[in-house]
């Protein structure tokens, strides 16, 4: 179990829509796929917001997933593929990843926050644009503090797995 493929295996965060907010489909692509997710059609190309409904706990079309999905590599992949980082330090990052998640989750409960996206990441872009509209003097420390793990969810995206929310 610790081949870098499995990374991806025990992350999934860019299919439970943590990392990504949607996957291109190839116009190729869209009869062979349209059965297996929700494709949005436009012009012969297509797309689908994740999450992914053929995720739960890895993914469940890996073997017919989209090209998109299939070439996409993120930092901490290609870490552990050119053996820069190794696999318990990388599972130890993506657990850190997932508690962020389910951190900022927790606080837009509290908060009674509530965003229109199904999507985490277009959830985080909505929350991010909502904050930055709020002067900074009547923001309380519970949003201050939201400010904050939002900020910091989106250093670890970039400084770790290459991707951003900004």
């Amino acid at each position: 179990m610790g081949d870098s493929t499995n990374i991806c295996l025990a992350c999934g965060c860019c299919c439970n829509g943590t990392m990504i907010g949607f996957v291109q489909i190839g116009r190729e692509e869209l009869p062979a796929l349209s059965d297996l997710v929700d494709v949005e059609n436009t012009n012969g190309e297509g797309f689908f917001l994740q999450p992914c409904k053929n995720f739960c706990d890895g993914c469940t079309i890996y073997s017919r997933r989209p090209k998109h999905c299939a070439s996409f590599k993120c930092e901490l992949l290609k870490s552990v593929e050119q053996k820069e980082l190794d696999f318990d330090s990388a599972v130890e990052i993506v657990d850190e990843l997932k508690q962020r998640r389910i951190a900022i989750e927790k606080q837009l409960t509290l908060l009674q926050i509530e965003l229109q996206s199904q999507s985490f990441y277009f959830k985080m872009i909505e929350l991010k644009n909502l904050l930055q509209k709020s002067e900074p003097a009547s923001l309380t420390q519970d949003y201050m503090d939201l400010k904050s793990d939002l900020e910091q969810l989106d250093s670890l995206l970039s400084t770790r797995f290459g991707v951003s929310l900004f």
